[in-house]
C-alpha cells in the first residue's frame, strides 16, 4: 500500500496531473487535460480505483491510511473528499516566491513554504510535493515533447497522449531506479519481474 502520495499539477504544453508515490517512485496514475475542476475530479476518481485504502472499520481500528499531498490548486480538496472521503489523510503545500521578475529562464527565489493539514495529517513536515516535482525533470529528459524551445515540443494531443502512456509504462515497469535497485512496479508489488517494451506490445 502506498503510504504517501504526492500530487502536483504542471502546465505546458498541456496540463498534466500525476500521482507519485514517494516510497516506491510509482506513477500511480495521471491525467491530461485543461486545468479545470472536471479534469481534477476525473483524475482523483481514477486514483481512488488504483490505490489500496483501508475500510472505515480498519481506520477506526488504527490502520494507517495513505497520505495525499497536493499543491494549492483550489479544486483539489473537493476532489480528494469526493473520491476518498476520510479514508486518506490530506495536506496542502504552497510555495511562495520572491523576485518573480528575475528573468525568463532564471527561477525565482523561494521565500517560504506553507504546509497545512486539511484532515488527518499529524506531522505537517510530511506534506510535500518535492518528489513529484523532481519527477518533472525525468519527464522532460525522457520526453522531449515537454522540453521547451525544441523541435520536439508537442502540438498534437493524440501524439502527446501516446507518448505519455509509453513513458509511464517504461518508468513503472521497465526502468530500474538506482535507489530502489528495481522498478517501481516491482517495489510496489505490482509485478515480480522486469518488463520490456515487448511485454507491452505483445
Amino acid at each position: 500500500m502506498p503510504t504517501i502520495l504526492s500530487v502536483v499539477i504542471e502546465s505546458r504544453p498541456d496540463w498534466r496531473i500525476r500521482a507519485f508515490d514517494e516510497d516506491t517512485k510509482l506513477i500511480c496514475t495521471y491525467a491530461l487535460g485543461k486545468r479545470t475542476a472536471e479534469t481534477t475530479e476525473r483524475f482523483m476518481d481514477d486514483l481512488s480505483r488504483r490505490i489500496i485504502t483501508p475500510s472505515w472499520g480498519e481506520v477506526m481500528s488504527g490502520a494507517p491510511p495513505p497520505q495525499i499531498s497536493t499543491d494549492g490548486f483550489k479544486p483539489y480538496p473537493n476532489a480528494v473528499a469526493n473520491s476518498f472521503g476520510e479514508l486518506v489523510t490530506y495536506g496542502i503545500q504552497i510555495k511562495n516566491y520572491k523576485n518573480l521578475e528575475s528573468g525568463r529562464y532564471a527561477p525565482p527565489d523561494l521565500a517560504n513554504v506553507d504546509r497545512r493539514s486539511e484532515w488527518g495529517v499529524q506531522n505537517p513536515m510530511t506534506i510535500t510535493t518535492s518528489h513529484v516535482e523532481r519527477n518533472n525533470l525525468t519527464i522532460r529528459t525522457f520526453m522531449k515533447r515537454f522540453a521547451r524551445l525544441t523541435l520536439g515540443f508537442s502540438k498534437k494531443l493524440p501524439n502527446l497522449r501516446a507518448a505519455v502512456a509509453l513513458h509511464v509504462f517504461f518508468h513503472n515497469f521497465c526502468r530500474i531506479h538506482g535507489s530502489l535497485k528495481m522498478t517501481p512496479a516491482m517495489k510496489a508489488g505490482v509485478t515480480d519481474r522486469l518488463w520490456s517494451l515487448e511485454d507491452l506490445f505483445g
